[in-house]
Formats: structure tokens, sequence, C-alpha cells
């Protein structure tokens, strides 16, 4: 996409010719995050990255649309997808699209490395940006279109050169080696960011703090628990802090002091259908919204009545009282979420939050979990149960010291584990791909229980092969290293 000199564009050799032009082409891949068009339709359920991980969030057990409505993502949530690999519209194609291109770009970026003119510390900024930007992308890809809980099952292609219509696909390759790159991509951005020194110019860069998130986030996949807590820790030395239920009622606002990471929406941004607010938001009045976004009955009945978090629900309701859907009371529902809504609905602004310091701390208490370390753990997990109810301490005192979880995740908590476990469901309900951690966590999925809410009632087993996508058939088109017969999933 850089490589092209139309009048409305800065050619490929001038951004490169110095490291301040450089910037700009990596806030041209950040812009990327928050636009559509990644495919030859189905714009509406395509809004770049927040709009994923809408889809592995619905895709999960916690979070439910009460009706097809328009249809947007509703065929995600019902497993109703399989056969998209085929076409250029769906979410197969669309994302791998998203992620290969962004890895294209980072590439064209990455290969000027120690060539930029300029102030060497914004070039190790800029540089470093783009190998975070990659190591995030390949992270991505293996957990959508791979068996990412395998090390050695196929991976994806393997890109770190600039490309260009006509260079010879890459095959599969395996897990391992897609988990060894963004590795070695985060960790060389970690040593750009910190030797370049510049401090965070815009919440919507990665900075060092983001890429520590990024690491811990990346080993947790791996199972690699002491790393994840190290760069949790790391994470959390930085500005952004746990901050109270009261200062983030609405997660919609990047200025917050809890946010590492997001992309900001002003008024002249606006995606319009294709962003998730329009979906999300039931009083909006959007007809996408009238669908309604719900927490899973199983989870909101664990949340005690002392948890502050219970607000971004609305109670169970009397059907009587049911707002109309699409409408400005359309959040009137039983469970109808309305955490994830926008900022200003009139002027169709909400930012969306990427990262959040929540999210380290408790990344940190799994990981020190997985190892037995009780102590470290109880203080990274209380680090936000005390931020959402009065009486935290009394409530963790009733956990057992255990690493083990129930695979029944709506009974009540019991270990350490579970507790950490259920406060990150809560906390990051539809913020984090919960697909994700049922796969990293070999849980499967089960929305067919006693007092379900659930309009599609999907069960799954550990590791089913319908946890993951097809790959598109356009990647086996163009790919000659690629061959249906034995690269397809199963």
């Amino acid at each position: 996409m850089l490589d092209t000199d139309p009048t409305d564009r800065v050619s490929g050799t001038k951004v490169f010719e110095d490291s301040q032009n450089a910037l700009a082409a990596v806030n041209g891949i950040y812009r990327l995050f928050n636009t559509y068009k990644w495919g030859s339709g189905w714009e509406d359920e395509n809004g770049g990255l927040s709009a994923y991980i809408l889809t592995f969030s619905l895709k999960g057990d916690d979070h439910l649309m009460d009706d097809a409505g328009s249809g947007w993502f509703f065929f995600d949530y019902a497993f109703d997808t399989q056969g998209d690999w085929t076409r250029k519209d769906g979410h197969q194609y669309q994302m791998w699209n998203f992620f290969y291109t962004i890895i294209s770009n980072a590439n064209y970026i990455i290969a000027n490395e120690g060539e930029l003119p300029g102030d060497p510390s914004l070039a190790d900024y800029v540089i470093g940006q783009a190998y975070a930007i990659r190591s995030m992308a390949y992270m991505w890809l293996v957990q959508i279109y791979a068996q990412s809980w395998d090390s050695d099952s196929p991976g994806v292609p393997i890109y770190t050169l600039p490309t260009m219509a006509g260079t010879t696909g890459e095959p599969r390759g395996t897990v391992a080696a897609l988990f060894q790159q963004a590795s070695d991509d985060i960790d060389r951005a970690i040593e750009l960011l910190e030797q370049s020194g510049v401090a965070q110019q815009h919440r919507s860069h990665i900075d060092k703090y983001v890429a520590y998130g990024l690491k811990a986030r990346h080993a947790m996949v791996e199972k690699d628990y002491p790393t994840a807590l190290t760069y949790a820790e790391k994470a959390l030395e930085g500005r952004a802090e746990v901050t109270s239920f009261s200062n983030i009622r609405n997660v919609n606002d990047i200025s917050k002091p809890n946010v590492l990471w997001g992309i900001a929406i002003q008024t002249d941004q606006s995606m319009g259908g294709p962003d998730i607010y329009y979906h999300m938001d039931a009083g909006s009045g959007s007809t996408y919204s009238a669908a309604r976004h719900l927490i899973a009955s199983g989870l909101y009945d664990l949340i005690p009545q002392g948890d502050a978090r219970r607000a971004w629900w609305t109670e169970p309701l009397p059907q009587s009282n049911w707002g109309e859907a699409g409408t400005k009371d359309g959040a009137k529902r039983s469970y109808c979420q309305t955490k994830l809504v926008f900022l200003d609905a009139s002027a169709q602004t909400g930012d969306h939050i990427l990262m959040r310091a929540e999210e380290m701390a408790l990344i940190a208490a799994e990981a020190a979990c997985h190892s037995e370390n009780w102590v470290d753990a109880k203080r990274y997990v209380s680090m936000v149960g005390e931020k959402r109810m009065d009486d935290y301490a009394v409530r963790l005192a009733n956990r057992t010291n255990s690493k083990s979880y129930n695979s029944d995740v709506n009974a009540p908590p019991v270990t350490l584990m579970e507790e950490i476990l259920f406060q990150r469901r809560v906390e990051l309900w539809g913020e984090v791909p919960r697909l994700f951690d049922i796969n990293r966590l070999g849980l499967g999925i089960n929305r067919d229980y006693s007092g379900s809410n659930h309009t599609v009632k999907a069960v799954y087993p550990p590791y089913d092969p319908d946890l993951i996508l097809w790959i598109p058939q356009t990647e086996f088109d163009g790919n000659e290293n690629m061959d249906p017969s034995r690269d397809q999933n199963p």
C-alpha cells in the first residue's frame, strides 16, 4: 500500500526520507486498525480490529445476541460461517487480508531499520512499533487460523521482507515457528522502544509499556507463565493504573488513567455502520443494535450483588418492561450490555480500548497462580477486585490455593485460579476475544445449561476444529506453496 505515488498519497520513497515521515507510515497502519472494506462486501461486520475482537468474543460462551437482527455478527455467534472461506466477503477472507496487509506495511518499515535519516531516537521509536505490530498480527493469525494449542500443528505463512504482487507465497510452517517469529519480533520491539527513550506520543502508539503488555499476552498463549508475569508487571510500571469503577463506567475513552493503548475516534473518523458501537450500543437507535448484545446468564448470576460491575448490564426484567429494539430505550432488556457504547451517540464517537491496566493485573495474577506463586496471584487479582467490591478481601479469603479450574465455567469459584479466571471474564467482557481464552485453557464451549439465555445453545468439546477458521480459498489460488488438500484446516 506504500508503493504508490498518486497525488493524494505520500510515495514509498518519500515515506522513508527521514524518521518523521516514517512515523507517518506507522500512523497509517494504526489508521488501518479502524477501517473497513477488507473484502468484496459485508462491510458492516468488518470494521477493523475492534470488529474482530467482537467476533471472537461472540464465538465464546459469555457474550450473546438476543436475535439475528440485521444479520451482522450473529452468524459468527451461531458458528454458521464455515462455508464463507470460498468467498471474499466473509470473515475468513477479510481477517486474512486485514492482518497480512498490516504485516506487509510493517515489513516495508522494518526494511529501513538502520537506514532512516534524522533523529535516531525517533527512528528506533518508529521501527520498534513496526516490529510490535507485526508480532501482534502474527499472534492473531495463529489463534484464528491455526490450532494454537498444539505447537507442532500447521501455522500460517510467515513474511518478514517486503512483498508485492508476484512474490512467491510461503508454506504454512508450524505453530511453533509462528510463536518464535512473534517472540523475536516483540523482543526486538522492546529493545528498540527502550533504547529510543521516546515517550508515547499518542495513546494509539505502541510504546515500551504496551510492548511489554503484548509480550505478556503472547506468553500466556504459549503457557510461558514466568515470562507473562514478568512483562505484565513491567507493563504496570508505566503511567496506566487500575482505577475505580466510577472512573470507567463506560469503557470508551482512551484518556482514562487505566488505558495503555487504544484507538481514538473523532467525529471525522466515524465509520458509521461498521463501527462496533452501532451494533453493541442498544440505546443508540441504530438499526444494527436491534439485535442486542447480552451477557450470558450463567456468568451474570455469578457476579455478587456488591460488585459494581453489575451496572455494566441491565438486571433481568419482565418482558413487558423491555424497550423496543432499535430505539433509544433499546437497552431496557434483560442482561443487555451498557459497557461498550458510544461516548457520544449523536457525534458517533467512542474510543476503542485495546489494552487496560486491569488486563495486565489479571494476566500477572493468572501467570503467578499457574506457577503456584499464591502471594503474587492474590496481590494482583486484588488490585482489580478491591476496586470493584468493598469486601473483596473476604471473598478472596474463601478461595483455596490451587491452580486447578473447573471445566464448568458457571460453577461458583472455589480455587484461586477459578477466582482469577472469573475476574477476567467479568472485567474484560467484550474487550478481549473470549474464544482465545477458551482455546488456550482447553475449556470447550457449553451454552446449553439450565437457565441459559443463549439464543444458540452450541456445545463444543475442547480443541474442536470448529473453534478456528478455515483458510480462504484466495490464498490457495494465489500461493503455489499452499495446497487445499494438504493445508486446509480440518
